[in-house]
C-alpha cells in the first residue's frame, strides 16, 4: 500500500535540504538597487515595467522576473511540502505605492517524496505600481529588497537589491503586454464568472470539487492557497463531466477537521486557471470509473473512455451469460438443469412460475449487493465487486453452507426443500423457495467470477448516479439468468434433455464433487486472509475443518432419523456450534506481501513486487514497461489466468526477455489504494490486468479472460521489439 509521508517526515525532509543549500548559501545580496538584471546563484533576477512612464493619478504594470537555471525552480504563493515563495519589500517615494504580488498559475515540482507548486526555467511575479494624483511630474525610482529560495536537489536562498526608474507625466502611454511579465499577466488565474459554480464535499480521507464553467472539461488540477489542507503529493483524479469538471485529492494527514470553505486554483492547462473559493459540504462522494490520475503524475493510468450507461447496460446483460459458463456458476445451472428433466409433462405447465421466481431471486441478490455496496461507498469505504468475499465471515459461512449442500447431494441425508428444487418438490408450492434461493445461490458463488465485458460496466456502474447503477445490475443479473429462463419459458426446448431415469440419481450424488471442490478453494481462501499472522493461517483453517466436522456429524443425523423434529433441533444445535468455531476468529492481518524484485523464484518462476504507484513511476522512469496483475485469493477467475497464462513458459519468457517490472496488487483484503487504483482504469473489481509502456504514454487495459496471445500481443505493443 502506498503509504503518504506525515507532515513531520516531509518537514525534517525539506530542513535537510535547507542545511545542505545554507551551507553553500549566498546571504549577500547581489546588486546596488540600480535598474538592470543582477546575477545570483542559479538565476538573474530584475524588476521590469510594462511602460517606462506613468501619469500622475494612474497605475502601471511593474513585476520581478527570475531567470533560472536548468533544474531548478522557484515557489508559488502555497510553496507545497517545503520552500517560501518570493517576497519583495519595498522603498518607495511619497504618493507611490505597491500592490501584492499576483501568482501566476503553477505546477507539480515533485521532489524526492515531497510535492513543491512552482515554476522552472522562467517566474514573472507581476504588481501594480499606483501613483498618487499629486505626485509632481519627473524621475521616481523603485527600491526593493528581493528575497527567495532557489531549488534541485537542495536548496539556496538568495537575496537581491533591485530598482526601477519611472517617468511620472500627464497622459503617459499605456503599457503593452510582452515578455515575461506580459505572459504572466495572461496567466493569473482568472475570477469565476457568475455563472460558474464551485462546491466541495469532505470526506473522511478525500475532498471532492466541483467547478461547473458552462463549458465541457476533460481534466484539471487544484492547488490550494492555503497549506496543510491536501496530501500535496498523493495523486489528483480529475474526471470531465458535462459543463465542468470534478477533481478528487487527499486531505492532508494533520486536517482533523474540515475547513468551512476552500480557497485554491484549479488548473484546466498552461494557459487556463480559475481562482476557485466556496463552502465545504461534509459528505462520501464514490470514485468515479472515469477519473483518471492527474497527468502531472507521469505513468498514472487513464480513465475509461467511451461507455454509455445504455452501452454498460449492454455489456452487463452479456457478461451476465457468459457468467453461466464460469466455473464458480456452472454446477448451479446445471442443477437446475437436472430438476427440468426429473420433471414430469404436467409440471411443465409450471416451469415458467418457476422459471421467473428463479430469476427473481437472482434480481433480488443482486439488487441487495448494490444497495450495499453503495450504502458502503458512501460512507467512505471503496468497496467493489465481490467486496463480501474480502470478509472471512461470509467465506466461513458460504463455504459452511456448500460443503453442508453436497453432503445432502453426495446422499447422506435428504435435505427435502433443498435450494435447487431437485425432485418432485418442484411440483409443491414449497418448491417456489426452492427456485427463489437457487437464484440467490447462483448470484452469491457468481461473486468470485468477473466474465468477459463484465468489469467495464461495473466499473462504470458503481461511478454513476443510483438509478443507473441499479439499471447495470438488474441487466447482469437478468443475463445469468435467461438460459434457466428460456428453458422454463418454452417448455418444448426440455425435449431435447434426456428423458428421467435412474442415472439422474447417480448424476446428482456426481454432482456433489465439483461443489466439495468448491469449498476446498473457498477453505484456501479463507486461509489466506489470514496469511499474514504467523502460524495463524492454520489455526483458523483447522476451525473451519472443525466446523465442517460438525456439519457432517449433523448431516448424519439427518439421515439417522430423517423427518423427525428431535433429529432437526439437534442437527440444527450442532451447525451454530460448528459455524460458532470459524466466526470466532478474526483476521487483523492481510495476505503476505510478495518480495519485491525481478529475479527467479525456486521454482523458476518470474517474482511479483507489490504494487504501489511509486512503484509504478520508478519502473517507467528508468525505462522499463510494467504489468500489473490486480488479483484476489477467492477470485477464481485470477487463479485461472494466473495457472494457465501468466506462469506460462511463452509468457514468462517474454517477460523476463523484455524486461517487465511485475507488480501484483492483492485485492484479497481490502485495501483502498487498489480500489483506487481499479477505478482510475475504469474497473471495480478483479481479475484486471494493466500494462503500461515504458516512459509516458497510456496504458493497456486487458481483458478479464486472458489468452496466451493476448499477453503476448500487449507486450510486444507496450515493451517494444
Amino acid at each position: 500500500m502506498i503509504r503518504t509521508p506525515n507532515r513531520l517526515s516531509l518537514r525534517l525532509f525539506a530542513v535537510l535540504f535547507l542545511l545542505a543549500g545554507i551551507a553553500r548559501a549566498q546571504f549577500a545580496a547581489v546588486g546596488d538597487g540600480g535598474p538592470g538584471p543582477v546575477k545570483a546563484q542559479h538565476l538573474t533576477a530584475e524588476l521590469v515595467s510594462l511602460a517606462p512612464a506613468v501619469s500622475p493619478g494612474g497605475t502601471v504594470q511593474v513585476g520581478l522576473v527570475l531567470a533560472l537555471e536548468e533544474h531548478w525552480h522557484v515557489y508559488w504563493l502555497n510553496a507545497g511540502d517545503s520552500g517560501e515563495p518570493p517576497k519583495i519589500v519595498w522603498t518607495l517615494p511619497a504618493g507611490v505605492t505597491a500592490g501584492p504580488m499576483q501568482f501566476a498559475a503553477p505546477s507539480r515540482l515533485p521532489l524526492g517524496p515531497l510535492m513543491d507548486f512552482g515554476y522552472e526555467e522562467t517566474a514573472a511575479f507581476p504588481l501594480t505600481i499606483s501613483v498618487a494624483p499629486d505626485v509632481k511630474p519627473g524621475k521616481v525610482h523603485l527600491d526593493a529588497k528581493v528575497s527567495w529560495l532557489v531549488c534541485a536537489q537542495v536548496c539556496i536562498p538568495g537575496k537581491a537589491h533591485l530598482g526601477l526608474d519611472l517617468d511620472v507625466q500627464p497622459n503617459a502611454p499605456a503599457g503593452q503586454a510582452a515578455g515575461a511579465l506580459g505572459t504572466a499577466i495572461s496567466l493569473i488565474p482568472k475570477p469565476m464568472t457568475p455563472a460558474m459554480k464551485f462546491s466541495v464535499v469532505g470526506g473522511k480521507t478525500d475532498l471532492v470539487l466541483t467547478l461547473l464553467t458552462g463549458h465541457d472539461e476533460t481534466d484539471a488540477e487544484f492547488y490550494p492557497i492555503d497549506p496543510d489542507i491536501i496530501a500535496n503529493a498523493a495523486p489528483q483524479m480529475g474526471e470531465g463531466i458535462k459543463d465542468g469538471v470534478r477533481i478528487r485529492v487527499k486531505r492532508a494527514p494533520e486536517l482533523t477537521a474540515l475547513p468551512a470553505t476552500l480557497h485554491g486554483v484549479v488548473k484546466f492547462s498552461d494557459t487556463l486557471s480559475y481562482e476557485v473559493n466556496g463552502p465545504v459540504t461534509a459528505g462520501e462522494v464514490a470514485p468515479s470509473a472515469g477519473m483518471s490520475i492527474s497527468s502531472s503524475k507521469p505513468g498514472a493510468p487513464a480513465g475509461a473512455d467511451g461507455v454509455t450507461w445504455i452501452g454498460a447496460i449492454g455489456l452487463a446483460f452479456v457478461g451476465g451469460i457468459i457468467l453461466n459458463l464460469m466455473p464458480c456458476v456452472f454446477p448451479v445451472l446445471f442443477l437446475k438443469g437436472l430438476a427440468l428433466v426429473q420433471s414430469s409433462g404436467e409440471e411443465r405447465g409450471r416451469m415458467r412460475s418457476h422459471g421467473l421466481v428463479y430469476t427473481l431471486g437472482i434480481l433480488v441478490s443482486f439488487w441487495v449487493i448494490v444497495g450495499v455496496l453503495l450504502g458502503l461507498r458512501a460512507g467512505g469505504s471503496q468497496a467493489g465487486w465481490g467486496f463480501q468475499l474480502q470478509s472471512p465471515v461470509f467465506i466461513a459461512v458460504l463455504a459452511s453452507g456448500l460443503f453442508f449442500f453436497a453432503l445432502s447431494l453426495a446422499g447422506q441425508f435428504d435435505m427435502g426443500l433443498s435450494m435447487t428444487s431437485v425432485g418432485g418438490e418442484l411440483a409443491k408450492k414449497e418448491g417456489f423457495a426452492g427456485s427463489f434461493f437457487t437464484g440467490v445461490l447462483a448470484t452469491i458463488v457468481a461473486t468470485p467470477c468477473t466474465a468477459p465485458l463484465m468489469g467495464a460496466a461495473i466499473g462504470f456502474a458503481l461511478a454513476q448516479p443510483p438509478g443507473v447503477t441499479f439499471a447495470v445490475f438488474t441487466a447482469l443479473g437478468l443475463g445469468l439468468a435467461l438460459p434457466y429462463l428460456l428453458l422454463t419459458l418454452q417448455p418444448a426446448w426440455t425435449r431435447i434433455l434426456p428423458r428421467p431415469g435412474a442415472w439422474m440419481e447417480t448424476l446428482k450424488q456426481a454432482t456433489a464433487v465439483p461443489l466439495f471442490g468448491t469449498v476446498i478453494w473457498l477453505a484456501w481462501v479463507y486461509g489466506q486472509l489470514f496469511a499474514g499472522e504467523s502460524g495463524e493461517s492454520v489455526n483458523h483453517l483447522a476451525m473451519l475443518l472443525t466446523c465442517f466436522l460438525l456439519l457432517a456429524i449433523a448431516g448424519w443425523v439427518m439421515g439417522r432419523w430423517p423427518g423427525k423434529w428431535s433429529s432437526a433441533i439437534v442437527a440444527g444445535v450442532l451447525i451454530l456450534v460448528g459455524l460458532a468455531i470459524p466466526l470466532s476468529q478474526r483476521a487483523d492481518a492481510g495476505p503476505s506481501a510478495t518480495k519485491a524484485g525481478s529475479s527467479a523464484s525456486k521454482d523458476g518462476l518470474l517474482t511479483w513486487a507489490p504494487y504501489s504507484q511509486a512503484a509504478v513511476d520508478a519502473a517507467r522512469k528508468d525505462g522499463h514497461p510494467v504489468f500489473i496483475d490486480f488479483t484476489a485469493a477467492w477470485c477464481l477467475s485470477c487463479q485461472v489466468n494466473e495457472r494457465l497464462v501468466l506462469k506460462s513458459d511463452e509468457v514468462q519468457k517474454d517477460l523476463r526477455d523484455r524486461k517487465v517490472t511485475l507488480l501484483k496488487a492483492d485485492w484479497t483484503k481490502y485495501d483502498e489504494t487498489i480500489t483506487q487504483a481499479l477505478a482510475a482504469v475504469g474497473r471495480s473489481g478483479v481479475p484486471t490486468y494493466v500494462i503500461y509502456p515504458a516512459g509516458s504514454g497510456a496504458p493497456d487495459v486487458l481483458p478479464e479472460v486472458l489468452t496466451k496471445a493476448i499477453v503476448l500481443d500487449a507486450i510486444k505493443k507496450d515493451a517494444g521489439k
